[in-house]
């Protein structure tokens, strides 16, 4: 992986509580509210709404990183094309 891979996908600390501890935390916080209410019909829609709504971020959270990863695959295309101009032959070529 080049460093402008490395770049585009940051792993700091805030972004790993984004991308894996708030979805979570959201689930479970729907969950237990619907817990808390005895499993009732209300109590599971607004429980199952919370727990959509965690599910949604991580969702969000992954098609990113696919995003990413087809930009990251261009990139790729692209200086294998500017390689071939520059040589003749296609970089994985011998």
């Amino acid at each position: 992986m080049s460093p402008t891979h490395v770049n585009r996908l940051p792993s700091s600390p805030l972004i790993q509580f984004l991308r894996w501890w708030l979805p979570a935390i959201v689930v479970v916080a729907g969950i237990a509210l619907a817990a808390a209410n005895g499993f009732s019909e209300d109590s599971l829609e607004g429980g199952g709404a919370i727990v959509g709504a965690g599910l949604s971020i991580w969702l969000m959270n992954v098609l990113w990183r696919i995003g990413i990863s087809g930009d990251d695959d261009r990139e790729d295309e692209l200086a294998a094309r500017e390689y071939f101009d520059r040589h003749g032959r296609w970089p994985d070529e011998k």
